[in-house]
Formats: C-alpha cells, sequence, structure tokens
C-alpha cells in the first residue's frame, strides 16, 4: 500500500504528458508513462503520489512528466461531440436559460431545411424548449438564441480541465497555455 495517499497505485493514474518545450501534450496512464521513463524518453516534472515498489527497485509515481523531445503536432480542434456541446454552452438551455439534468441538441436551422451538423448549428436545449421550437426557423418559432453558438477554442485548459479537477497540481503545466 501506498504512504502517500493510503491506497494501492494505480496503473491507470491520469498522467499530464508535456512536450519538451512544456507544452500540454496529452494525458496517459501511470504504466505507459512509466514505459516512457524507463526507456528514457521523459522525464518525471512532478511526484506526489508516492512510490512504485517492485522486486528490486522503487519509482516515483509520476503525476507530470517531459518528453525529451519536441512532438510536433497540427493545433488541436475540439471534437464536435454531444458532450462538449453541453460543456460549451454550460448545460444550460440556449432559449430559456434553464440549467436541466436532462438536456437535448437542438439544430438551429433544422437539417430539413439545409440546416448542418456543426459547431455554429448546434445548441444545447431543454425537451420544453426544443418541442416549442419544432422543425422551425428561430423566427418563425418566435425564439432567440442566448449566446451565437461558436466552436470553442481548444486552449490547454479547456482540452484537460477534467483532469485538472481531479489533479490540482497540474494546474500550473496548464494555465499558461
Amino acid at each position: 500500500m501506498d504512504k502517500a495517499d493510503g491506497r494501492h497505485p494505480a496503473p491507470n493514474d491520469a498522467v499530464l504528458v508535456l512536450n519538451a518545450n512544456y507544452e500540454p501534450l496529452n494525458v496517459c496512464d501511470t504504466r505507459r508513462a512509466m514505459g516512457l521513463i524507463v526507456l528514457g524518453k521523459a522525464e518525471i516534472l512532478l511526484n506526489g503520489r508516492g512510490v512504485i515498489r517492485t522486486a528490486r527497485c522503487e519509482y516515483p509515481r509520476p503525476s507530470v512528466i517531459r518528453l525529451g523531445y519536441m512532438i510536433h503536432r497540427p493545433r488541436p480542434r475540439v471534437k464536435l461531440t454531444k458532450r462538449e456541446i453541453f460543456r460549451r454552452d454550460g448545460y444550460t438551455c440556449q432559449y430559456c436559460g434553464q440549467e436541466a439534468v436532462h438536456l437535448t441538441i437542438d439544430h438551429v436551422v433544422p437539417r430539413h431545411r439545409g440546416g448542418t451538423h456543426t459547431w455554429d448549428n448546434l445548441v444545447t436545449a431543454c425537451p420544453a424548449c426544443n418541442r416549442r421550437k419544432g422543425g422551425r426557423m428561430l423566427h418563425e418559432a418566435q425564439m432567440t438564441l442566448r449566446h451565437r453558438p461558436v466552436e470553442p477554442q481548444p486552449s490547454a485548459s479547456y482540452l484537460f480541465a477534467r483532469h485538472v479537477r481531479e489533479n490540482r497540481d497540474w494546474a500550473p503545466f496548464i494555465e499558461g497555455w
């Protein structure tokens, strides 16, 4: 058992992976991070989780690692999913402003009227507003949007926000990007 937090080290605990220039790249599990460290491809920047004991050695259990080489990649984009639309709209109906447990996705311009399945045409709606609008345009239903729908910016704080809530020690590595 690990003395740091009173639980067994889990091989699937999240580890933040930084590029050689300290840019957040992704999140991997402890097993993958340890593989990168043992192969000399990464170094531990933050170890706040105790140790991993083997039959012969003890290794620090990483929380944040940095690659020893630069990964060149295109700028990430936020994937268009139902969850991301809810997240962008703050889990609030974009017509009435109600925060609800059960929400739906509405096409501002209905699909049968040429509306597309894109960030700027999809909004979060409560079931009542979605039924009220139906397959009509906003002006036909006499409804307005509270916010114009746009694609969220893929900042590190947006992309890794759900992980930062669980791993507060990652905040300094993410906030600058």
